[in-house]
């Protein structure tokens, strides 16, 4: 199912693959990661469709990792390349796609950004609401649910209305305890003024198919259901345990050790390389670094770091390739002795953020969500508006993905606000 609904964005991706890649003409020129007016009407030309369905194809494609967008260029995702041989890679795609429902469709005109936000943080409860459902469910008791949530995520910020629609929530309760009385200030969401966003929000999740929506009613779809029954973030398929490593190509082999305690993986990595001839082994671990799976890029340095000094010159020679630059300064850093714990000191602070960026793209797509928001401790930046900042200008292929995964991990609701407002800013090429 979710190869099928992502068909569309693949071929459209594979389009691109072939007409835009590497010496051809680039795929933006707004600087949005659109496609040109240009490419769009060849694509369309080419594949039989119209213009706007190929730029909603390839919005998708974007968004599921199959496309990724390098300045004026465009390139396949690692997700592609294994479209056809890796059912996991095409599932994560569309778990990917789950995440950013919110990006899948515009949201009402006229709306404030704070409604937005509170009804995408309140809509994994009403996803919920429809998983146990196990059925259709009519709008106005989503509307209901919606509502009740909304209201709760005020009351829990004690936050001033900002919608003057909002109508009161009645007579006040007596104060039963600490912090009681700053709760009654707190009104209900008016069913008016959210039922333009569940529509929204419902239209977006259809688009993505994770749910069916018409006659006033939704009914999740299979992979919906499954999506909610797994709390949407954890969805990754883990590696299996390492068989017959030995034999296996260098990405296989990195794959089947990524699940591995640190001990019994480099103990794999002197197996494998055992097995083969020094040379082929660091070009092959080489090229799997600058495939697209940001954990295979981190597991190829630590294999490498098994390999020791013989593989110095090929590990010095990508120092200009900007994907590999920082994890190259860390090992020749470590090659030289310095201390793991301060050989970060050599990368400037655009190679530590883009790595930090590449790093949470690995944990996004095999990780678990406690994991995503502890790896905000790492970053350099002294506070999170700092981070965004540094990681809108970084440029990384992966940035709106990752601050969509963390917004839908951390449990702050203020916080995972900010880093939505910031996956929305890239998303559409604001600063």
């Amino acid at each position: 199912m979710a190869r099928s609904g992502l068909a569309g964005a693949a071929r459209v991706a594979r389009w691109a693959d072939a007409a835009l890649g590497p010496g051809r003409d680039g795929a933006t020129a707004d600087g949005k990661a659109t496609l040109s007016a240009a490419s769009a009407r060849r694509a369309a030309d080419e594949l039989g469709l119209t213009t706007a369905q190929i730029r909603a194809e390839w919005d998708t494609a974007r968004l599921a990792g199959l496309i990724e967008v390098h300045g004026d260029s465009a390139r396949p995702g690692w997700r592609l390349r294994a479209w056809d041989r890796d059912d996991s890679a095409v599932l994560r795609g569309w778990v990917a796609l789950f995440d950013a429902w919110s990006l899948a469709c515009p949201e009402p005109d006229g709306q404030e950004a704070a409604a937005v936000a509170e009804v995408v943080s309140a809509m994994p409860q009403v996803l919920s609401f429809l998983q146990l459902s196990a059925g259709p469910v009519p709008v106005e008791q989503l509307l209901d649910l919606l509502g009740q949530r909304v209201t709760e995520l005020r009351t829990e910020r004690c936050e001033v209305p900002y919608d003057p629609q909002l109508e009161p929530a009645g007579p006040p309760a007596p104060a039963t305890g600490p912090g009681a009385a700053g709760a009654e200030d707190v009104p209900r969401a008016s069913p008016a003024a959210l039922a333009p966003l569940l529509d929204w929000a419902l239209r977006a999740l259809a688009s993505v198919g994770a749910l069916t929506y018409g006659d006033g009613q939704a009914t999740l779809t299979p992979l919906g259901s499954w999506a909610v029954w797994v709390k949407l973030e954890q969805i990754c398929v883990a590696a299996q345990s390492p068989a017959g490593n030995i034999e296996q190509a260098a990405e296989d082999m990195l794959r089947g050790c990524a699940q591995l305690r640190p001990n019994a993986a480099r103990a794999e990595y002197r197996a494998w390389l055992a097995a083969r001839p020094v040379g082929s082994a660091i070009t092959e671990l080489l090229g799997a670094a600058r495939g697209e799976d940001a954990l295979l890029r981190g597991l190829a340095f630590e294999a490498l770091r098994v390999v020791g000094a013989p593989a110095e010159p090929e590990v010095r020679a990508v120092l200009d390739e900007p994907a590999l630059r920082p994890y190259a300064l860390l090992w020749l850093a470590e090659h030289d002795g310095v201390d793991p714990e301060d050989a970060h000191e050599v990368l400037t602070r655009e190679e530590a953020t883009w790595l930090w960026v590449d790093t949470a793209a690995a944990v996004a797509d095999h990780g678990e969500s406690p994991m995503l928001v502890r790896h905000l401790e790492s970053a350099l930046q002294p506070t999170v508006p700092a981070l965004l900042d540094e990681v809108r200008a970084v440029g990384h292929p992966r940035t709106v993905q990752v601050l969509v995964a963390l917004a839908a991990a951390h449990p702050d609701p203020a916080l995972a606000k900010a880093v939505r407002r910031a996956a929305f800013q890239v998303h559409r090429g604001g600063s």
